[in-house]
């Protein structure tokens, strides 16, 4: 009797080759393309920082600007607010004199306007500066004694009648004593403009 042999099963290998260097490149290629990305976005954000610093200095630089000329310009029209005041003795005294119960009301009403512009002008550059206030107050306080003086003794005078009456000497209306405090006002009215310039000029403004 003859054996069967066993079925003889072959068996096939299969052999899968992987291929590493491809990888290996796709990586690197990967790392290198995100280090530019970040690169590039990290100047973007540089950028955009450094930008909004420069717009943030030159938008403070011009309000600073704008506000030491609004400040100048109120510092001279408390000025003018003291030399209308000054007119007054003079303009009473050249009131004229065929109507002189016309001539009172208009020129008191003229005087309580200045007045009132005087008070204002008081709380405002003391708001602004102490050292401003404190000059400008010493300044009205003066002149409302002085000025004021005066304007008491042009209304007991005669009205002027004749055109030699219209030139006012100052023996009659003296008012040179206010200029030592309004030399004073002005002084600190320029120190005071002076110390908004050396602000303006740390932001990188112009004289």
């Amino acid at each position: 009797m003859t054996a069967t042999p066993w079925p003889t099963t072959t068996a096939s290998t299969s052999t899968t080759t992987t291929t590493g260097v491809p990888a290996a490149t796709t990586a690197g290629t990967d790392g290198a393309g995100g280090g530019v990305l970040g690169l590039l976005l990290t100047g973007a954000v540089l950028a955009a920082v450094i930008g909004a610093i420069v717009n943030t200095a030159l938008a403070r630089r011009k309000s600073l600007e704008e506000e030491r000329a609004r400040v100048r310009g109120v510092f001279a029209e408390a000025f003018e607010a003291v030399a209308a005041y000054k007119e007054f003795p003079y303009s009473i005294r050249r009131r004229r004199h065929d109507q002189p119960e016309a001539e009172r009301v208009r020129i008191a009403e003229a005087m309580s306007g200045v007045q009132a512009k005087l008070s204002y002008y008081l709380a405002w550059t003391t708001a602004e500066s102490a050292q401003v206030g404190s000059a400008y107050a010493d300044l009205v306080k003066e002149l409302r004694r002085v000025a004021g003086t005066a304007c008491h003794d042009a209304w007991l005078a005669p009205a002027a009648t004749t055109d030699a009456d219209m030139n006012i000497p100052p023996t009659v209306v003296d008012l040179r004593g206010l200029k030592p405090l309004e030399d004073a006002y002005v002084a600190a009215s320029r120190e005071h403009l002076q110390q908004l310039l050396a602000l303006r000029s740390l932001l990188g403004g112009r004289h």
